[in-house]
């Protein structure tokens, strides 16, 4: 079994979830008390959510490459980034490391493909839905993406930072994600990407019919089958 390498606590409310998914993962795979081979760099969220706030990615860039280092030095084999926004600088993070970071938007792109869709509605942190680098990721593999309007943007970006990384899960707010979901639904999406790791937390396939691509299940999953190759 491969090491999986884990760069967590972005929110820890998600990171918590990747460990319960890849070990459940891992022991549904095996059986018995298998479990996961896995190192975990959890960081403090509070210092990288300023740096996002702030624009500034360098600071985000370094300090993260410098915890994928340790998790190389440490013995794994491959690294997951466990934060959709992230992904923003994992270019960056990868150029400092050998081992490869499993990408959350390419695991998520082969799971919408191999189920034959072609135009998704998408949920995120205004960093996700407002820059390039996860949505043009995304289009390069020939998958049309619907994004919310401005007002809804806001609207979920403010209950993932203040509430959804903080633990909380509002009835409200959970409505809220599911009109929205519903006009993305009327704009012609097939289907809802997840496109942040704590929206798992708040939303899932019991409350819509349309089909949900759940990025933290999809990236912790992965991995735990990538660790058995």
């Amino acid at each position: 079994m491969k090491t999986i390498g884990l760069i967590g606590g972005m929110s820890w409310e998600s990171t918590g979830e990747y460990y319960r998914i890849i070990n459940t993962t891992i022991r549904n795979q095996l059986g018995g008390l298998h479990s996961a081979k896995c190192v975990l760099y959890s960081v403090d969220f509070h210092e990288v959510e300023k740096c996002q706030s702030n624009g500034d990615w360098d600071t985000i860039a370094h300090t993260l490459s410098q915890a994928a280092m340790c998790l190389e030095k440490a013995g794994a084999d491959f690294v997951a980034i466990c934060s959709n926004t992230i992904h923003k600088v994992a270019d960056e993070i990868q150029n400092h490391i050998s081992v490869p970071i499993v990408h959350i938007a390419d695991v998520t792109a082969e799971q919408i493909i191999s189920s034959s869709f072609s135009r998704v509605g998408i949920l995120g942190t205004r960093f996700t839905l407002e820059e390039d680098f996860y949505i043009n990721r995304l289009i390069s593999k020939g998958i049309q993406v619907v994004i919310p309007e401005r007002e809804d943007r806001e609207k979920i970006d403010r209950i993932i930072f203040d509430e959804l990384c903080l633990g909380i899960i509002r009835p409200e707010s959970k409505e809220t994600y599911l009109e929205v979901i519903n006009k993305l639904t009327t704009k012609g999406a097939q289907a809802v990407i997840l496109g942040c790791t704590e929206i798992g937390l708040l939303v899932n396939q019991g409350d819509v019919k349309v089909p949900l691509f759940d990025t933290c299940y999809i990236h912790a999953y992965q991995a735990a089958m990538l660790a058995l190759v």
